[in-house]
């Protein structure tokens, strides 16, 4: 699996390619500040379902804010449910 991140104006994506699997799967956020996101979308093609792609996605999303100092606002809910699932994600939940 291989993850990018795009930026444009005030919001973002992460591009999860998968090789052999043509359509990407992609989270979406809005950023509210310097240090705050907003993830509001995820999307994960039924061709990569049960590879873990949504999770990867998040964990990302974790691994980014961490390593950029800011915190989640999770709208999304696939991402709502992954930080439910992961206390240890905490620090970065706003």
């Amino acid at each position: 699996m291989q993850i990018r991140s795009e930026e444009a104006g005030s919001g973002g994506r992460y591009v999860l390619h998968i090789e052999g699997i043509e359509e990407p799967a992609i989270m979406t956020y809005s950023r509210a500040s310097a240090t705050l996101i907003i993830v509001d979308h995820t999307e994960v093609p039924s061709s990569m379902r049960g590879k873990g792609a949504g999770q990867a996605l998040a964990e990302h999303a974790v691994t980014e804010a961490r390593s950029g100092g800011w915190k989640i606002i999770p709208l999304c809910p696939f991402m709502k449910s992954q930080m439910d699932r992961h206390p240890d994600w905490n620090d970065v939940r706003k």
